[in-house]
């Protein structure tokens, strides 16, 4: 899969996945407990962090330890 529309179109469920959680932290900064936004932060920070690492294996580039 190197194509880079068969790549962005694999990995829209995930990427869309990773936009509502960065959009539910968003929404809950200041209005929930600091603990958790900080758990919905991590949440996001997590699925982003997975797009990455899944566009990158899909094009075929050097991907990051996963340990």
């Amino acid at each position: 899969m190197k194509d880079l529309e068969e790549v962005m179109a694999a990995g829209k469920p995930l990427m869309q996945q990773a936009t509502e959680a960065l959009r539910i932290y968003n929404e809950a900064k200041g209005s929930v407990s600091p603990e958790e936004e900080l758990r919905l932060w991590r949440e996001a920070e997590y699925l982003f962090e997975a797009v990455h690492e899944f566009q990158r294996r899909a094009l075929g580039w050097p991907v990051h330890s996963l340990h």
